[in-house]
């Protein structure tokens, strides 16, 4: 199984609107992503929580079966379609895929 984690620090403003915005609508576009791909177990989108501890605003958590559903996911026409958004709003990003 692999393991798919990013997690973004979204700009102050983007795109004609604040960052609480801008995260919910990528929580949106990311969630429309979910099972889209055979070997697609688990995958969550969650936004920073007021009260918590965050330094990121968004974070994908996603397990696949293998190597090769998670390249299916990444080249899915879905996928795709929202990677122009979040970069046109994403300040950082960080990711880590990983075996288990």
């Amino acid at each position: 199984m692999l393991k798919h984690i990013v997690m973004w620090k979204l700009k102050d403003e983007a795109e004609g609107a604040d960052r609480a915005t801008n995260a919910r609508e990528m929580k949106r576009r990311l969630d429309a992503c979910a099972d889209i791909v055979p070997g697609q177990l688990t995958f969550e989108v969650v936004l920073a929580q007021e009260g918590l501890e965050a330094t990121y605003d968004v974070v994908l958590y996603s397990e696949f079966t293998d190597r090769a559903a998670l390249q299916a996911y990444i080249e899915h026409p879905v996928h795709k379609a929202v990677v122009p958004f979040i970069g046109a709003i994403r300040e950082g990003r960080q990711c880590m895929d990983y075996e288990v």
